[in-house]
């Protein structure tokens, strides 16, 4: 299985990364390996984490991550995981 993230989900978290290097580049980085690592994680468990409450999917899912959602897509015929988005629920 493979992790594909989109676009959307590429730019929300360049957003979020920029955001948190004003008050530490490290922690920023930290941030997002940390949150790389855990999407890594996908793989052996897609369904860990619930049903999106926003889709109406068995497949799609939202996984939580220190206060952000990340929405993302089990696509089987495929054998990937399609990340799909990030934010804060204050956000949506």
């Amino acid at each position: 299985m493979t992790i594909q993230r989109r676009q959307e989900y590429l730019s929300a978290l360049k957003a979020i990364i920029f955001f948190i290097s004003k008050d530490s580049k490290n922690k920023a980085l930290n941030f997002k390996n940390q949150l790389d690592n855990k999407i890594g994680e996908l793989i052996h468990f897609p369904y860990k984490f619930q049903q999106s409450k926003n889709h109406n999917d068995a497949d799609v899912r939202d996984m939580t991550f220190k206060g952000y959602t990340i929405t993302y897509l089990v696509e089987h015929q495929k054998d990937r995981i399609v990340i799909l988005d990030i934010y804060k629920w204050i956000d949506k």
